[in-house]
């Protein structure tokens, strides 16, 4: 095979990848990644590309595909870090009495609020 018919991912994939490829009569590589960090600093970055992709989705059953990708990364990360069940329910339960959920569905145009912090850049600058 020539380097020309590769397309390059560097990216963590899914245990049934690999086998789908290659019954597709085609190639590829692969490695196992062995190292803790390596594979937890794997999913982060796996969580930002599936989360891109549900926020995507235009349809009920795009959203379950995208949702469904995005928990086996969420869940594979809790396993791998060590979260009991009841410390994500708690966590869950938190920030819901601190933040609050979306029932009301407010929008921020803008606050006055400097100490304010999102997840989302800033648009605009502080007056």
């Amino acid at each position: 095979m020539s380097e020309i018919n590769r397309v390059y991912y560097n990216k963590l994939i899914r245990d049934n990848i690999p086998a789908k490829i290659e019954a597709k009569h085609q190639e590829c590589e692969v490695r196992n990644i062995t190292d803790v960090q390596e594979l937890q600093q794997e999913l982060f970055k796996k969580i930002q590309e599936e989360a891109a992709s549900l926020a995507m989705s235009r349809s009920k059953e795009e959203f379950l595909e995208e949702y469904s990708d995005l928990m086996v990364v969420l869940e594979t990360l809790i396993k791998q870090l060590d979260i009991p069940k009841e410390q994500l329910i708690e966590a869950r339960k938190a920030n819901l009495l601190e933040k609050g959920g979306y029932k009301h569905g407010y929008y921020l145009h803008w606050s006055a609020d400097v100490d304010y912090r999102s997840n989302e850049s800033v648009q605009g600058i502080p007056l």
